[in-house]
């Protein structure tokens, strides 16, 4: 039997005008008078999914999605390269998660993030910590520059063919440096088969380090997803997230009032880092479960234990 809970779908969505040219693509589910919760998804660029929907008891939440800038169903949309980053930032997302709180009439929610969306709420959290009644994050990360360093250059190591057919995908001047900063250059190019390359090097190299998942990520076969995810995640990782390198671990004794449990899998390659047991241990009040059947935000363990977390900080509103 599955641990997650029954599919649903929303009972209100619209486009959400946060300035700049950008409309963003939001959601709710469940209970409308249910505990609040926002679903902060991946990437960065990733999009929010229905399976995301599935965390959740949707008698006890009302659950909020959205997609981040330039990607899902937000606007304009990354895939067409005349669409220009310069306004796709760290904190221009975090402003659009306060607009979006604000136009649905939310005090307090539950934050719930995988990856990047573990670090664009741990900021969120930082920023606005009497606005989050507690999080339950996976594929856990911080946006530490040593963290994308080891999925674009450390796992070299591990995965030595993939990664060099990733290597290979960027002139060779550009080899021994950024190699984020060199995807986004190609991602640039004027000729849209250099781009496309790009984007599918990219998309290799990320399924050949995704140990413990459960299948081949199929967003990646689709190419106007392709192409806004690499677009934007190499934009955010060439300009390091646009964060001073440690600044959440160093500051995630801050949330101490805030109750967060962390899930992750022993297969996630994150791990190498150390980066959740320094996490765990930075944020007093804070709970780590390590999940051995998965990897990084995917597989059965994992599933069981986020719900389990969801249902757990229900249960405890209600008692």
């Amino acid at each position: 039997m599955s641990a997650l809970h029954p599919e649903i779908e929303p009972y209100a969505h619209g486009m959400l005008d946060v300035g700049e040219g950008h409309r963003m693509y939001w959601e709710t589910c469940g209970n409308p008078d249910g505990i609040p919760a926002v679903v902060v998804h991946g990437g960065p660029g990733s999009g929010c999914t229905p399976g995301a929907r599935r965390y959740f008891d949707p008698a006890a939440y009302r659950l909020v999605l959205f997609d981040q800038r330039g990607c899902g169903r937000s606007t304009p949309h990354a895939a067409d390269p005349a669409t220009g980053l310069g306004t796709n930032t760290t904190d221009r997302l975090l402003d659009d998660m306060d607009l979006l709180r604000d136009h649905l009439g939310i005090d307090r929610w539950l934050v719930f993030g995988g990856s990047w969306g573990c670090v664009l709420g741990l900021l969120h959290a930082l920023r606005r910590p009497d606005r989050v009644s507690a999080m339950v994050l996976s594929g856990l990360a911080t946006g530490r520059r040593a963290e994308t360093d080891l999925l674009t250059r450390g796992l070299g190591h591990y995965f030595p063919a993939a990664w060099e057919r990733f290597l290979s995908g960027v002139p060779a001047a550009d080899r021994d440096g950024d190699l984020p900063t060199a995807y986004a250059r190609l991602l640039r190019a004027g000729d849209p088969a250099v781009r496309e390359r790009a984007a599918r090097d990219w998309c290799d190299w990320e399924e050949a380090f995704d140990v413990g998942s459960d299948g081949p990520n199929s967003r990646y076969a689709a190419p106007d997803f392709r192409m806004a995810f690499t677009r934007i995640v190499t934009h955010y990782w060439s300009h390091g997230s646009w964060l001073p390198e440690g600044e959440v671990l160093r500051r995630a004794g801050e949330l101490s009032g805030v109750p967060g449990a962390l899930v992750q899998g022993v297969l996630d390659p994150g791990n190498l880092l150390g980066t959740p047991w320094e996490l765990a241990h930075a944020w007093p009040g804070s709970e780590l479960t390590m999940v051995g059947d998965s990897g990084h935000g995917r597989g059965p363990g994992l599933a069981r234990a986020l719900v389990a977390a969801t249902d757990r900080f229900a249960a405890q509103t209600h008692r």
